[in-house]
C-alpha cells in the first residue's frame, strides 16, 4: 500500500491498524537490527583482541630466541625459527589492517583505536621489524644488539598493551550499547503490547462492546437506544446504521397496530371484492331467464357500491340500438325516456362509441341541467360495458345522489363483473342455438323416419287404393277380394309405425343409469313384438352425459324395430360392455341379409341411415355384420378418447 495513499485512508479501521503493525514492525526490526550489529561487531574486537594479544607473545618470543645467540653465531635452526616468527607477526599486522568480515575480525572503526593501530604498524614496519632483519643478517651478534633488539621488541608489545586496552575499552562501551538495545527491545515488546491491546480495546472491543449492549436493548425492545457517532471508521458507519435501523424498527413498531389495521381493512375489502366475484358468478351461472340474470347482477353491485339506481342495457349492433333490459332506483318517466337510445346520444350512448368505462360528474357538466338523470337528482353516473369474447354486448349503469369516486381497484372489479356478466349471456345465447340446433336435427331425424316408415306405407296404401278403384270399376271383384286384405295389413303396419315412431320419440330417460333404462326399452320391445331379448351388461365406465345416453337408446331403439319389421327373428341377444371403450351390441337370429346389397340402398334403406346419424352425434362408430340365414348384428364402438364424462 503505497503512503499517500494509507494516509487518505487512515479514517478507516483497517487502515489503521495495519499503519499502527507496520510501525511495530519497522522500531522492532530497527532494534534487532542493531543489536545484531553489535554483537557483530563485538565479535569482531574480540577476534582482533585475541590477533592482538598473540603479537605480544610473538613479540615475547622473538626476544627469547634472540637471548639464545651467543657470541660465536647464531644457530642456523634458530634463525630460521626467528624469520618464521617475523613472517608471522607481519602477517598478523596484515591482518589486522585489513579485516576478515567472514570470521568475523576487524578493528573497532573508532578514530583513536585506528590512529593507535597506525602507530603500532609504523614503529614495527621503521623499527622493530627492519632491526630484526638487520640483526638476522649479522654473521656475528654482539649482547649490545640483542639488548638493543629486546628493548624495542619490549616497547612494541607496549604499544601493543595499549592497542589492546583500547580496543577492551571500545567493547566494553559496544558490550552496553548492546545490553542497551536488548533492554530496549524487551521494553519496546512491553510497550507494544500493552499498546496494541489498549489500541485493539478503543478500536475494536469497546465499539463492539457498545454495539453488543444496542442489540440487548434492542432486543428488550427498547428501540429508543442510540449508539454514538464519534468516529469515520467503519464502526462508525455501523454504529449509524444502527441507529437508522433503530428509527426505522421504533416508526415500525409505533405504528404496527395502525399498520395492522390498514392491513386488516385491505384484505377485509379484498375479501368483500373476492366473495361479490364468487356471489356473482354462482349466480349468473344458474340457468335463468336474461332479464332475471341482469336483475340479480344488477342487485349484488348495486347494494355492495350503495348505488341509489342503476340499469343493465343491451346492444343492439345491427339496429344501433340500446334497450334497456332492467333498471332499479330510477323513476319510470326516466325508464320509459331512456328505454331505448341510439348509439352516441346522451352520455351513455356517447361511452358506448368510445369502448370505455366512465364515471361523470353531473355537476361539473355545462349541460347537466339538460340531462334526464341530473333531473332526477343524480350527481353522479357510472357506465361500465359487458364484453364477451372481445363482443361489446351492452353496458350497465350505476347512479348515485351523492358525488362520488372509484378507485382503479373498484374500477377493475367492476370492469371484471362486466365481463363475468357478458360471459352468461353469451353462454345462455350459445346455450339457445345449441337447443335449436338440436330441435333442428331431431326433427330432420323425425322427418327422416317418417320418409322411411309412414311415407313409405302411405303411398304403399295409395297403390293399393287406386288399384281397388280401379277393380271396382272394371267389376272385378277377385282382384278387390285380394286387395282388401292388402289394404288392411298395410293400415295395420302403419299404424305399428306410427306407435313405434311416437314411442321413441316421446323416451326420456328414468331415474338411474344407462342400464336401467336400456332394459325399460327392452322390456317394451319384448311386450310389441313378442321376441324373446337377453341382455348381458358389464358395465365398469363412467357415467354418460344426458345427451349420449338418449341417442343410444334411440340406436337400440332403431335397431331393434328393424328387427321386428325385416329380421323375422325369434330371439335378440343385447350386449353392453362399458369398460374404458364402449361397444354396444345388438344381434337376431333371423334371415340376415348380404351386407354387399346394403351398401347399394345407401341412405335409403330403413333405419340404418338414422343409426349412423345418430352415431356420429356422439362421435361413435356404427357397423352392421349379417350373413344370409345366419341373423344381423349391429355394432356400435364408442372410443375412450371420444367419450364424455357426466
Amino acid at each position: 500500500m503505497a503512503l499517500p495513499t494509507l494516509f487518505a485512508n487512515w479514517h478507516k479501521l483497517s487502515t489503521r491498524i495495519v499503519g499502527l503493525l507496520l510501525s511495530f514492525l519497522a522500531v522492532a526490526l530497527l532494534v534487532i537490527g542493531s543489536t545484531l550489529l553489535l554483537s557483530w561487531q563485538l565479535e569482531g574486537s574480540a577476534a582482533a583482541i585475541n590477533v592482538a594479544g598473540s603479537l605480544r607473545m610473538d613479540s615475547y618470543r622473538m626476544a627469547m630466541l634472540a637471548g639464545q645467540v651467543d657470541d660465536v653465531g647464531a644457530d642456523s635452526r634458530t634463525r630460521e625459527h626467528l624469520l618464521y616468527q617475523l613472517q608471522g607477526m607481519e602477517e598478523k599486522l596484515q591482518l589486522l589492517q585489513r579485516g576478515d568480515p567472514q570470521r568475523p575480525l576487524f578493528l573497532p572503526p573508532t578514530a583513536s583505536i585506528r590512529d593507535m593501530f597506525g602507530g603500532v604498524l609504523q614503529q614495527w614496519r621503521t623499527e622493530l621489524a627492519p632491526q630484526a632483519h638487520d640483526w638476522l643478517g649479522q654473521s656475528s651478534i654482539t649482547p649490545a644488539s640483542v639488548r638493543a633488539l629486546q628493548q624495542r621488541s619490549e616497547r612494541f608489545v607496549a604499544r601493543v598493551d595499549e592497542l589492546v586496552q583500547r580496543i577492551e575499552r571500545d567493547s566494553e562501551n559496544r558490550t552496553f550499547w548492546l545490553r542497551a538495545s536488548q533492554l530496549t527491545l524487551l521494553g519496546l515488546a512491553l510497550v507494544g503490547t500493552v499498546s496494541i491491546i489498549y489500541l485493539l480495546f478503543d478500536m475494536i472491543v469497546a465499539p463492539v462492546t457498545r454495539l453488543q449492549g444496542g442489540l440487548e436493548r434492542m432486543r428488550e425492545k427498547d428501540f429508543g437506544v442510540r449508539l454514538p457517532v464519534d468516529r469515520n471508521d467503519e464502526f462508525g458507519m455501523l454504529a449509524s446504521g444502527f441507529n437508522q435501523m433503530a428509527d426505522r424498527l421504533q416508526s415500525v413498531y409505533g405504528n404496527l397496530e395502525q399498520m395492522v389495521s390498514v392491513k386488516t381493512q385491505a384484505l377485509e375489502q379484498q375479501n368483500h371484492e373476492l366473495a361479490l366475484l364468487y356471489d356473482s358468478a354462482a349466480f349468473l351461472q344458474q340457468p335463468q331467464p336474461a332479464e332475471a340474470m341482469c336483475r340479480g347482477f344488477l342487485q349484488r353491485i348495486s347494494d355492495y357500491f350503495s348505488a341509489d339506481g342503476g340499469t343493465v342495457r343491451i346492444l343492439d349492433p345491427i339496429q344501433g340500438n340500446m334497450h334497456m333490459l332492467v333498471s332499479q332506483g330510477i323513476s319510470e318517466r326516466l325508464v320509459e325516456t331512456e328505454r331505448c337510445l341510439k348509439v352516441g346520444d346522451c352520455l351513455c350512448g356517447d361511452a358506448v362509441v368510445k369502448k370505455v368505462a366512465v364515471i361523470h360528474d353531473l355537476r361539473k357538466l355545462d349541460r347537466g341541467h339538460q340531462l334526464e338523470c341530473h333531473k332526477e337528482g343524480f350527481a353522479t353516473v357510472s357506465i361500465f360495458h359487458v364484453y364477451a369474447q372481445q363482443q361489446h354486448l351492452g353496458f350497465f349503469n350505476l347512479h348515485f345522489r351523492k358525488a362520488t369516486e372509484f378507485s382503479p381497484a373498484q374500477t377493475a372489479l367492476l370492469e371484471t363483473l362486466g365481463q363475468l356478466l357478458g360471459t352468461a349471456i353469451e353462454n345462455q345465447r350459445l346455450e339457445g342455438r345449441s337447443r335449436q340446433l338440436a330441435v333442428s336435427e331431431e326433427r330432420n331425424l323425425v322427418a327422416q323416419g317418417l320418409h322411411d316408415s309412414i311415407a313409405q306405407g302411405l303411398n304403399f296404401l295409395n297403390l293399393q287404393v287406386q288399384m281397388l278403384e280401379q277393380s271396382m270399376q272394371q267389376r272385378h271383384w277377385e282382384e278387390v277380394e285380394s286387395i282388401v286384405p292388402a289394404l288392411r295389413a298395410g293400415v295395420d303396419e302403419s299404424y305399428q309405425d306410427v306407435r313405434e315412431l311416437l314411442h321413441n320419440f316421446r323416451t326420456r330417460l328414468q331415474e338411474g343409469n344407462l342400464l336401467s333404462s336400456l332394459e325399460a326399452v327392452v322390456e317394451k320391445f319384448r311386450r310389441q313384438s313378442g321376441i324373446t331379448v337377453d341382455i348381458v351388461a358389464e358395465t365398469q365406465g363412467p357415467p354418460f352425459p344426458s345427451e349420449q345416453q338418449l341417442q343410444l337408446l334411440f340406436i337400440v331403439q332403431e335397431a331393434l324395430s328393424n328387427v321386428r319389421k325385416h329380421a323375422a327373428a325369434s330371439r335378440v341377444w343385447v350386449r353392453l360392455d362399458d369398460h374404458d371403450d364402449f361397444v354396444l351390441s345388438i344381434r337376431d337370429n333371423g334371415h340376415g341379409f348380404e351386407p354387399a346389397a346394403l351398401d347399394t340402398l345407401g341412405e335409403s334403406h330403413v333405419g340404418i341411415h338414422i343409426m349412423r346419424e345418430r352415431a356420429a352425434r356422439i362421435a361413435a362408430d356404427l357397423s352392421v355384420r349379417s350373413q344370409p340365414g345366419q341373423g344381423t348384428e349391429v355394432i356400435l364402438h364408442l372410443a375412450r378418447a371420444q367419450r364424455r364424462a357426466a
